[in-house]
């Protein structure tokens, strides 16, 4: 499976036809706009914030749950309905163990249905819009941020570009507050063309998608979303170093050591602001109304500190 493959339809090694890979694009012209595809295992703690908003602003939302416990499929459906907006949620079941990041998913081949990379595939090849977007669990829109997603649609009609979506972690202490780390994310690729040219191929410690070579990369604004960290729930589950400070990836490294300093009542890096919601509002919700400017403020800040 190497990322660029044409083929209609991926056998992964275990001969499970049920969970072959059928390319959508192969099969079905894609119509317009945008698919958020969402895989998910035990995220029923932040449905309630993540999917109203991407479900106001993509054509379908296709929840891929693998194996949760905490009813995080039954939840979503609930959610969708109180919506009015069930008839864009799909949800699918993907009833294997997936090995999980780092040395577990480098010893796993990338064409089983153990593999994330295999695991990823399967769920984008059920795309059957225009443009796929990556969206995880843990993803927060700002209001302004669903405008950006719906005005998308349009604005890359006949384009075959790449999305590029920076995003921060904000770590909820409790229903009144979080921590938001402000320090500047590298924006990786959340959307691309539902073609053959994107699929995902296996990387050191995940799967790994990039921007073809000459495609034009449409990044979007920091205050697009922010990434929900729950500080009573068992954030790096999902990881399989018994020694975190080993992993290469810098970023993960931090969200390692804020989550123990914040957990364990620790001194705390530079970049953090404490958000404090007001009574009777979650700090979630509390966010999501006043991210968008805040970080225009702290964008002015830095440019004025930086002379």
């Amino acid at each position: 499976m190497s990322g660029i493959s044409i083929s209609e339809e991926w056998m992964n090694r275990e001969g499970i036809g049920e969970y072959a890979i059928r390319w959508k694009w192969v099969t079905k012209p894609s119509s317009s706009g945008f698919t958020a595809v969402m895989r998910v295992k035990n995220e029923a703690q932040s449905i309630p914030w993540v999917l109203p908003g991407v479900l106001r602003s993509v054509e379908e939302v296709v929840l891929v749950d693998n194996l949760s416990t905490d009813g995080t499929p039954d939840l979503a459906h609930q959610v969708a309905g109180e919506e009015g907006l069930e008839e864009k949620l799909r949800v699918l079941s993907y009833p294997f163990e997936v090995s999980r990041c780092g040395p577990e998913h480098l010893a796993t081949y990338p064409d089983s249905v153990h593999s994330l990379t295999y695991f990823y595939n399967w769920s984008f090849s059920h795309v059957r819009t225009r443009y796929a977007l990556k969206w995880d669990g843990d993803m927060v829109l700002s209001p302004q941020g669903e405008r950006v997603l719906r005005d998308l649609s349009w604005q890359l009609e006949g384009s075959d570009g790449a999305i590029t979506i920076p995003r921060s972690p904000v770590y909820v202490k409790d229903e009144h507050v979080a921590y938001l780390d402000t320090t500047p994310t590298k924006a990786e690729p959340w959307g691309w063309r539902n073609s053959p040219a994107y699929t995902f191929a296996k990387a050191f410690d995940w799967e790994l998608m990039l921007s073809q070579p000459g495609d034009p990369v449409t990044r979007l604004p920091g205050f697009v979303c922010f990434e929900l960290k729950w500080l009573d729930a068992k954030e790096f589950n999902h990881w399989s170093y018994t020694e975190f400070k080993s992993v290469i990836n810098a970023r993960k490294r931090r969200e390692w050591e804020l989550f123990h300093a914040l957990r364990e009542g620790l001194s705390l890096p530079e970049g953090i602001i404490r958000v404090e919601s007001p009574d009777g509002t979650h700090v979630v919700e509390h966010l999501r109304q006043t991210y968008e400017p805040l970080r225009r403020q702290l964008a002015v800040t830095s440019a004025v500190a930086s002379g």
